[in-house]
């Protein structure tokens, strides 16, 4: 997939954003935190993970996600957003 279909929704930024700034939550958190539904949220995360830009970590029914830190591009993104942040 490419950038512009990674990062062409709303959504997904806002989700990259909360994760890179927490680290890590259950879905339902970051829905909430994001302004989203629970099902688009969770579709939002598969196109993430699929992307290796987070993470998940399974607890019993609780799926916790986290920025992948370890992915180069993962890590680029979370700059560029660190650094748009800053210069607002």
């Amino acid at each position: 997939m490419s950038i512009e279909d990674v990062l062409s929704s709303k959504g997904r930024v806002r989700i990259l954003r909360i994760l890179a700034e927490i680290g890590e939550l259950n879905i339902s958190e970051i829905a909430r935190r994001a302004g989203l539904n629970y099902a688009t949220t969770n579709q939002h995360l598969q196109i993430l993970e699929n992307n290796k830009l987070v993470r998940h970590k399974t607890f019993g029914r609780i799926r916790i996600f986290r920025y992948n830190e370890e992915n180069p591009r993962a890590r680029m993104i979370k700059q560029l957003i660190e650094l748009w942040e800053e210069t607002k």
